[in-house]
């Protein structure tokens, strides 16, 4: 079983940056997608941003699209998503998941069975 943990978040002023890491232990990674999911008070989970492991493929919700990079390093299974230029609307709990085997989609919570515990991000105005 895989085991993910999220860290990196705090606090930033907006157009500011920080980096967030999944640190992945247990089972390879090479023949799954990961993801990174996002929850602002209130709402539902979203989708930001999608890699595979193996091609290094990588997918984008558009209000993220230009401004975020995801990224991993399958020697040290870790993944990262680079926020940059980042705006309040960011501000949620990140999460890093795995997607089932047989997932079909990016962007689908529920196609994502393993998930790290969460960093908060707050970008204030």
């Amino acid at each position: 079983q895989v085991q993910l943990q999220a860290f990196g978040g705090g606090l930033m002023q907006a157009g500011g940056s920080l980096r967030l890491s999944c640190a992945a232990s247990g089972r390879t990674l090479s023949r799954y997608v990961m993801g990174w999911f996002r929850q602002a008070p209130e709402n539902a989970r979203e989708f930001v941003a999608g890699i595979t492991w193996s091609a290094g493929i990588t997918y984008y919700v558009d209000s993220v699209k230009g401004r975020f990079t995801i990224s991993r390093d399958d020697a040290k299974n870790m993944m990262y998503l680079q926020m940059n230029s980042l705006k309040p609307e960011d501000t949620a709990v990140y999460y890093c998941a795995r997607r089932a085997m047989y997932g079909t989609t990016w962007s689908r919570t529920s196609e994502y069975h393993y998930w790290g515990q969460g960093t908060l991000v707050t970008v204030s105005s």
